[in-house]
């Protein structure tokens, strides 16, 4: 039986595959970010935070709209392979930390933006991590929120699950609009905003980046050869595995 807290899973999925994420097209472009960053616009005197930085997209969009950023995650790994392509790009302002997006070491409303992308799916205490956000929040501050969003239906939402967590061990889980709502009210933000999208993910390169062992893509690909129609025309899946799922940018207020 393994001994690895949760952190120590998601730094191990994640460490070695930093450059990976920081290539990947579906992580580096997306209707979501670009809606982001027009929602954003100039702010030069602003300090923003990206919880749970990834490939750094996020960081690197807010980068020329702010004073600055700081790109914050569990890996170190990741965290290097942001700094180099930070630099590559020749974004001065942007910062590394690592550290767990529940235990954020800065004062109470240290940030003017506080943002996340695609990483609250892997935290362990979701309510415990937005609570930390809202208190490094300047109060009246801009919060933003994009992940995969879950179905409301029970059965969708199992298949959605169900992938993610063959693909990944370290996921936890995705949650739904209504449950992201609920979330963000309770640690005290003020939602003002939600969007959704849909995104298309190629299957070869979606259990690439994770490197998904062989066994677990097989049975990815058995699930998926057993969804019944509605699963099937909900997610739209493809004979090659490709298939697509609902993501979110929810907006609020400190």
């Amino acid at each position: 039986m393994s001994s690895r807290s949760h952190d120590s899973l998601v730094d191990d999925q994640f460490g070695p595959r930093a450059e990976a994420y920081v290539a990947s097209a579906v992580h580096a472009r997306g209707e979501d970010l670009d809606a982001f960053g027009r929602f954003v616009g100039a702010r030069p005197d602003a300090r923003a935070l990206d919880l749970g930085c990834g490939g750094g997209h996020l960081a690197f969009r807010l980068a020329p709209l702010t004073h600055s950023v700081v790109a914050y995650d569990l890996s170190e790994a990741m965290l290097a392979a942001v700094a180099a392509e930070a630099a590559r790009r020749g974004l001065a302002n942007v910062e590394t930390r690592q550290g767990s997006v529940e235990s954020l070491p800065w004062p109470e409303a240290a940030f003017d933006i506080v943002a996340t992308r695609y990483s609250a799916h892997h935290w362990r205490n979701v309510g415990v991590g937005l609570a930390q956000a809202r208190r490094a929040l300047k109060p009246g501050g801009l919060a933003a929120f994009m992940d995969v969003v879950a179905p409301e239906d029970p059965l969708l939402d199992t298949w959605l699950q169900s992938l993610e967590l063959l693909r990944d061990p370290s996921h936890v889980r995705n949650y739904s609009q209504a449950q992201w709502r609920t979330m963000v009210e309770a640690a005290g933000f003020r939602p003002t905003r939600c969007e959704r999208y849909r995104i298309r993910l190629e299957f070869a390169s979606w259990v690439a980046r994770m490197n998904t062992p062989p066994t677990f893509v097989a049975a990815i690909r058995a699930l998926q050869a057993k969804a019944d129609a509605e699963v099937a025309r909900y997610f739209a899946i493809a004979d090659d595995g490709a298939f697509s799922i609902d993501t979110m940018l929810l907006l609020a207020e400190g």
